[in-house]
Formats: C-alpha cells, sequence, structure tokens
C-alpha cells in the first residue's frame, strides 16, 4: 500500500528535483533538498543501486517518490528528459560522461529546459587526472590534507565515518550550489552546470586551518595543535567504565570552571604553558579514570565547563536537551535526525518515510504532468519480430 502524500512542507516548497539514483552523497543531498520541502522524484533502476540495506530504513530517501526507469532501454531516456524538462533541480552521481553516454547529459537536458540546474555529485570532480578513475570518501579526503588531521600522533589516521568527505564535503556543497544557481536562474532564466566535487568541498572545509597554517599557529601534524587533540583541555578522557568525556575548555573562564570542578585548580598556570600540558593532560586523564562517566556528567551539569558525555548513536536521542529539542524523530519505527535547520516561517518536517522504488510511478506521472512515465518499455525483440 502506497503511503498517502502530505502537503508540501518546508522554504522549497513548490521547488520541482528530479534525482538519478545513486548511492552515498547525491542521495543525502536530494534527502536535504526534500526535507527542506522541494517534490524530490527519484529515478531508480530496475533492481535498484545494490546498497544491501532494506529500502524502508534508508532514511535518505525519506520525503521523496520513486519512479523505476531503466535508463538503457529504448525509451528510458526519454522519460528521464520528460521528467527533467518540468524540474527545476537534476542531481546525477555518475562518473564523467556516463551520463552524456545515457543520454541525460547536461546539453540533453538543457534542450529540453534551459532554465535546469543540473547538480553533478563526484568525489574527483568533473575534470582532472583522477576525473575517471573509482573512489571513495576515505580516498577523497586522504588527498586534501584533511583525514592526516585527525587522530592520534603515534597512530594511523582515524577514519571519521564519511561524514567529512561524502556528506560535509559533498552532499552540503552540492545543496548550497544548486541552491545558488537557482537563484540564478530564476533571475535570469539561465540554468547551469554545478561540479561538485568532494576534494573541493572537503579542501574548503579546512579554509580557517589553512589560515592558520600560514601564520604559524598550526603545525602540520596530528595532535600538536589546539583544536586536533593536542591540546589536554581540548580532547576526549576515558572515565572508571569505560567510557568518555569530551573537554572543550578553551577560554580561560571555562577552563578555570573545568579545574574547579575536577579539583585541579592547582593547575590553572598550564592553560597557557605549553610546557605544562604534558602534566596536564596526565593529571586531568588521572581524575577522569575515578568516577564512571554517569557521575563526570553530573559533576558538571549545569556548568560552563565545556565538558559533556560522549554519547553512542543509540543514546544521542534520549538525551534531555536533545529530546527536548525534538533533535531526533521517529517514523515508521526508525529513530532519525529531524531535519535541519529550523525555519519560523515555513517549518519542516519528515512527511513521509524512504520512497520505495517505483512506488510513486501513478502520482508523479499524473502531478508532472509526465503520461509515458505509464507506457510499457519498448522490446526491441518484439518490436522487430513483428
Amino acid at each position: 500500500m502506497t503511503e498517502a502524500k502530505a502537503p508540501g512542507h518546508g522554504p522549497l516548497t513548490g521547488v520541482r528535483v528530479l534525482e538519478l539514483a545513486g548511492i552515498g552523497p547525491g542521495p543525502f543531498a536530494a534527502m536535504l533538498l526534500a526535507d527542506l520541502g522541494a517534490d524530490v522524484v527519484r529515478v531508480d533502476r530496475p533492481g535498484g543501486p545494490g546498497l544491501g540495506i532494506d529500502p524502508s530504513h534508508d532514511v535518505t530517501h525519506r520525503n521523496k517518490r520513486s519512479v523505476i526507469v531503466d535508463l538503457k532501454a529504448p525509451g528510458g531516456a526519454a522519460r528521464v528528459l520528460d521528467l527533467a524538462e518540468r524540474a527545476d533541480i537534476l542531481i546525477e552521481g555518475y562518473r564523467p560522461g556516463v551520463a552524456e553516454r545515457l543520454g541525460v547529459g547536461p546539453e540533453d537536458c538543457h534542450a529540453r529546459n534551459p532554465r535546469l540546474v543540473y547538480g553533478r555529485m563526484t568525489g574527483w570532480g568533473q575534470d582532472g587526472p583522477l576525473a575517471d578513475r573509482a573512489g571513495h570518501d576515505i580516498a577523497y579526503i586522504a588527498l586534501t590534507g584533511t583525514l592526516g588531521m585527525i587522530g592520534d600522533p603515534d597512530r594511523p589516521p582515524a577514519v571519521p565515518a564519511n561524514l567529512l568527505g561524502d556528506y560535509a564535503g559533498g552532499s552540503l556543497y552540492l545543496v548550497v550550489g544548486v541552491l545558488a544557481a537557482l537563484h540564478h536562474a530564476r533571475a535570469t532564466g539561465t540554468g547551469q552546470v554545478v561540479d561538485a566535487a568532494i576534494v573541493d568541498g572537503t579542501a574548503h572545509l579546512s579554509a580557517m586551518i589553512h589560515g592558520m597554517l600560514a601564520a604559524g599557529a598550526w603545525q602540520d601534524r596530528r595532535g600538536a595543535n589546539l583544536l586536533d587533540g593536542g591540546c589536554p583541555y581540548y580532547g576526549t578522557y576515558e572515565t572508571a567504565d569505560g567510557l568518555h568525556m569530551a573537554v572543550g575548555a578553551l577560554e580561560p573562564r571555562f577552563y578555570a570552571e573545568f579545574l574547579r570542578l575536577l579539583g585541579l585548580e592547582d593547575l590553572a598556570s598550564a592553560h597557557a604553558d605549553v610546557a605544562q600540558w604534558p602534566e596536564l593532560r596526565e593529571r586531568v586523564a588521572e581524575r577522569f579514570r575515578t568516577r564512571t562517566r554517569e557521575a563526570w556528567t553530573a559533576v558538571f551539569d549545569g556548568s560552563d565547563a565545556c565538558v559533556a558525555p560522549v554519547l553512542s548513536l543509540r543514546e544521542a536521542p534520549h538525551h534531555p536537551h536533545l529530546a527536548a529539542r525534538a533533535t531526533f524523530t521517529d517514523h515508521g519505527g526508525t529513530t532519525q535526525p529531524a531535519p535541519a535547520p529550523r525555519f519560523s516561517a515555513t517549518p519542516t518536517a519528515v512527511r513521509t518515510g524512504p520512497a520505495r522504488p517505483g512506488a510513486d510511478t501513478d502520482d508523479v506521472a499524473r502531478d508532472w504532468d509526465v503520461p509515458r512515465l505509464l507506457s510499457p518499455p519498448v522490446n526491441p525483440q518484439r518490436k522487430a519480430s513483428s
């Protein structure tokens, strides 16, 4: 049974987005646009993208609708171009040249819809020596220098899941790009191609660090700087029960509060004295190991010491602050992050669960006025034998 579609909500209500199925940063970018109220139609391929999880749990496809089109079959490209003609934004995450070979590249789409914003999501970008190479988040962030910043100095770099590359350097930059290009298209009547490469976005995220490096305020190695774990009052510490607390007591007054609650006021001068940092780290670590995470959370509760418990994914939704803000929501039996950011005049919501592949073909054909979606694909063998 197809889930009923709720009315649009959010500041992008009325914007039509066509998403060509992929995995990772493309679907997440389209989810963000859908969360903001856009009507996102995902073009799934027969058999799915091969992510390997039940589509009903893939929350990156919430607030969307799905149709199935085989782009390699006769008439497949024509169906996608019919949709592109009625879209404001298109998102694809193929390797360079693939969309063109399939007949749905920028030139084909702009011939039908000159106002279309054509968003391209890749790791390496549309050009450059590595443009045609396969890759994943970890390789992209490795080349930008950002992966090498993360982790202990005497261990290999720590892998930040795929949050830093795929989603921060990829999806979010694609969304910024297509919305900026949509503004331009509505002002001028002319669409354009947005080349969102994870290497570009991830490098851009490190702008402040590069400024600090040039100023001599950042060392080009792990665990030696204010914000990378090198500073003993900006990092994590193990508690008596094997869990952890996060400390970010950077400013002097927060540092003073931090020491007071730890009972280490004699280390006040270590804030600005790097020579004392090894002793500071050792004594802070020793103190944290004397109590459980729960006990230390109670000690720092209500203070400005900038200390918080390190929670797991399952614990986070139950934290009192996040629960009060409804930072997480339950929809269809799945706990998931609520849409962000928040808007005073055009609030957002999780309107529908993950789109089931092909479940919305009838609705999309009607709403987007694309009757060809409902016609059966051409069978070249049957046509040849008739």
